[in-house]
């Protein structure tokens, strides 16, 4: 069959050569910008007013790391109570029950319509609304009482002022996971007996994790950065403890950038866990690359056909 095919072509026939289209423009654009962060690199290297050496001298001074393991510490406390209590949030906001559902919905009517650094303030000067905080029955005797500056230290107040605000939001965030389930899911979970709460933990949420992991992510990272806000209650968090050096040598800009260039380093690892944490859930689905990998594929694709096949 193949010599026949070949007996009826034409003599002298040429040959078809693909010819890979020109991108002159993306060359073109790549060189501008090349330019650009050469000469954005080589000014800010040589500007002196940045304060590089002093960035060097204090990048790891005792009282930067302190505030960085602070800092870490509170995002840290801050997620868990915004991801446990925004899990029941959304569960108490899809409850049958009406009092129930509106009692969910009027925590994350308040907090979420309040900005979380009036609420740090208010949790940070609680004591001029309770001054002190006591344990036993309403209207009834009294067991024990504390002090409200004893209970709620700074630390303290800064955690339930940014965990309590995240949980708001968070709420949401799992509250659209859920819906994203098939109702069918539920339903069969149901006629094969289990409890609402067994579906819901055993075939709901796996199902709407993959929903719920991206923002979820985004949520850490930009609670890394809005724990600074701590810093208007004197918590020694990353932020204040730069503006308590910066304002005992007056070397501003300098010690900001140090400040900035710790949080890019902190963000950049947690986005690097995002990424793996997305693409562990998102399984099945989507199998997001990393840099090194979509660079290896583009490398293999413009290898021209058959070479280094024999």
């Amino acid at each position: 069959m193949t010599s026949l095919v070949k007996d009826n072509e034409p003599a002298g026939r040429p040959e078809i050569r693909a010819v890979p289209v020109r991108h002159y423009g993306r060359w073109v654009a790549a060189a501008l910008i090349l330019y650009v962060a050469v000469w954005a690199v080589y000014s800010v290297a040589h500007n002196e007013r940045f304060g590089w050496d002093v960035m060097g001298r204090y990048f790891t001074a005792d009282a930067v790391l302190s505030g960085i393991g602070t800092t870490l510490g509170l995002t840290a406390i801050a997620m868990v109570m915004g991801v446990v209590g925004g899990v029941l949030l959304a569960v108490m906001r899809l409850s049958p029950n009406p009092l129930i559902s509106g009692t969910s919905w009027l925590y994350i009517w308040a907090f979420r319509g309040t900005p979380v650094l009036v609420q740090i303030l208010l949790w940070g000067f609680i004591s001029a609304l309770i001054p002190r905080f006591s344990i036993g029955i309403p209207f009834g005797p009294t067991f024990a009482d504390f002090s409200a500056n004893a209970v709620i230290t700074p630390f303290v107040a800064g955690c339930l002022g940014l965990g309590l605000n995240e949980a708001a939001y968070m709420a949401e965030i799992v509250r659209a996971g859920i819906l994203s389930v098939d109702p069918g899911q539920d339903e069969a979970a149901c006629a094969l007996g289990m409890s609402r709460a067994k579906s819901m933990r055993r075939i709901v949420l796996p199902q709407a994790m993959r929903v719920i992991i991206p923002p979820t992510g985004n949520e850490t990272i930009s609670m890394l950065k809005t724990s600074s806000l701590v810093s208007v209650i004197a918590v020694a968090d990353l932020l204040y403890s730069v503006q308590i050096i910066y304002g005992r040598t007056y070397q501003t800009i300098p010690l900001l950038l140090l400040a900035s260039a710790w949080y890019l380093v902190m963000t950049s690892v947690l986005t690097v866990g995002q990424f793996y944490l997305e693409r562990y859930f998102g399984r099945g689905a989507a199998r997001r690359q990393t840099m090194l990998e979509r660079l290896w594929a583009n490398l293999r694709t413009a290898r021209p056909a058959g070479k280094g096949t024999r």
